[in-house]
């Protein structure tokens, strides 16, 4: 290794130049000088592929010790074994349910289907990306192209950059399946959908996934019809970007829909707006306490106030600090009133599985001690769960606990344990010491004076 002293007068010592000290640093400083820094990146990536092998081959290993023991779970054991493996990889690693399912689907795939793919990762030939595009154009192909996919595509991976296999790669498997097209687009028809995709700044992205075809003539029509508002009003000075997307939402939402069936006609969405009270009134209050949207978080006051004021299709839910939600039913009944479930949802905002950002609206309610085994139908016992973790917390040996304020506690089947905190508290009065006054407070200014007791909003009702 040479030493900062045989540089060149002229250069810089790497020590000198990295954005550290010596007492912030976990590493050596001395061991990183080197004569050329990307050799010792390159060495650092080379372990990394290592790391990275490693890592798919411990997860691959939970998965088959997973599967060793599933017979206790009867005829619903592989796909509740893989939902209870996915959620505990997801809170262990701290990412979504959807990037942990597939870091399962990758290395257990790596491991167990493709090792050639695997040896080339835990030697550096190449890098994630080329094993992530390659394993997952071998998990698509047809299994008689398979073994010529790998080979080639893998030599294609150890010597060009990602966006060139990229490329080369969709070729060589077109190429391989090029007479299976009409059919293969025939079953990714079936596939279609929109979905949302929330950004920041009270923003998000709409995607549409359909054939090309008809995207290419939907983004044709945009085009034209923006190009038109253009050419047509010189003191237009929207951008074509900015017109398409204004065309695009006047469509969908007030469009001509007399070529759609009657039942299609006239159907506008439903968004549940959620606005205290105060801040709808003061907007110096609108900081601490924001109106919000189900699934997509705080909105402007001034968006709230245009909801709330004329929009049609939105449902207005105005805050208050008094509200008569009944608490518990005990026994009596197993289903929660109309109200009690409401206020539940509301508490929680979204799904209480850990990660799980399922809105609550689209949630089921779940007795955290079973019915059967003596729970009450009481907001303390009741939580929103999706579809999927209420089955898994029924069926996948996960088990979980109400703390205060709705804190549901999961514990894995590992032993592990994960706190979900709801979106919303319900609001608690105290005394607040004033004992001899003639006129003690009511609801709303013991609210008021609550503090830190009362910041979030109270349910809706």
């Amino acid at each position: 290794m040479v030493s900062p002293s045989t540089h060149d007068t002229q250069t810089t010592p790497v020590a000198d130049r990295v954005p550290w000290d010596d007492e912030s640093y976990p590493f050596e400083l001395d061991a990183m000088l080197c004569p050329e820094p990307l050799d010792r990146v390159q060495e650092i990536s080379t372990l990394m592929g290592v790391f990275l092998a490693e890592r798919a081959m411990w997860i691959a290993a939970m998965c088959r010790d997973a599967f060793a023991g599933a017979g206790g779970f009867g005829e619903a054991a592989p796909a509740v074994l893989l939902r209870s493996l996915r959620l505990e990889l997801a809170a262990a690693l701290r990412v979504t349910e959807y990037v942990a399912g597939d870091l399962l689907r990758r290395s257990v795939a790596l491991c167990d289907h493709f090792p050639e793919v695997l040896t080339a990762l835990s030697t550096s030939r190449i890098t994630e990306r080329h094993a992530d595009l390659l394993i997952d154009a071998l998990e698509e192909i047809e299994p008689e192209h398979s073994g010529r996919l790998l080979e080639e595509g893998l030599a294609l991976a150890e010597r060009q950059p990602v966006g060139t296999f990229r490329r080369a790669l969709s070729a060589l498997s077109n190429t391989l399946r090029a007479a299976t097209l009409e059919t293969r687009h025939t079953e990714a028809v079936a596939h279609r959908l929109t979905s949302i995709e929330a950004a920041a700044d009270g923003m998000a992205w709409f995607h549409l996934y359909g054939p090309h075809v008809e995207v290419l003539a939907i983004q044709s029509r945009l085009t034209a019809m923006a190009s038109s508002l253009r050419a047509g009003d010189d003191e237009e000075t929207r951008t074509i970007d900015q017109l398409r997307a204004d065309v695009a939402c006047d469509l969908l939402i007030e469009g001509d829909t007399r070529l759609h069936p009657a039942d299609a006609r006239g159907v506008q969405a439903t968004v549940s707006v959620t606005v205290p009270a105060l801040s709808l009134l003061d907007e110096g209050r609108a900081g601490s306490a924001p109106a919000t949207v189900e699934g997509i978080g705080p909105i402007p006051i001034a968006r709230a106030r245009e909801l709330c004021g004329a929009a049609k299709g939105w449902m207005r839910v105005l805050t208050h600090p008094e509200t008569g939600v009944a608490l518990s039913v005990g026994r009596v009944q197993y289903r929660p009133p109309a109200d009690m479930a409401r206020f539940v949802k509301w508490r929680a905002g979204r799904c209480m599985a850990p990660g799980c950002h399922m809105p609550a609206s689209r949630c089921q309610i779940d007795h955290n001690i079973a019915w059967e085994h003596g729970g009450s139908t009481s907001v303390d016992n009741l939580t929103a769960l999706c579809q999927g973790h209420h089955t898994l917390k029924h069926h996948g040996a996960w088990k979980i606990r109400q703390l205060e304020g709705g804190v549901i506690e999961w514990t894995s089947p590992t032993g592990r344990m994960y706190l979900v905190e709801p979106q919303r508290r319900f609001p608690t009065f105290r005394d607040d010491g004033v004992t001899d006054d003639p006129h003690p407070p009511k609801v709303s200014d013991a609210l008021i004076h609550a503090g830190a007791d009362a910041t979030s909003d109270p349910p809706p009702f």
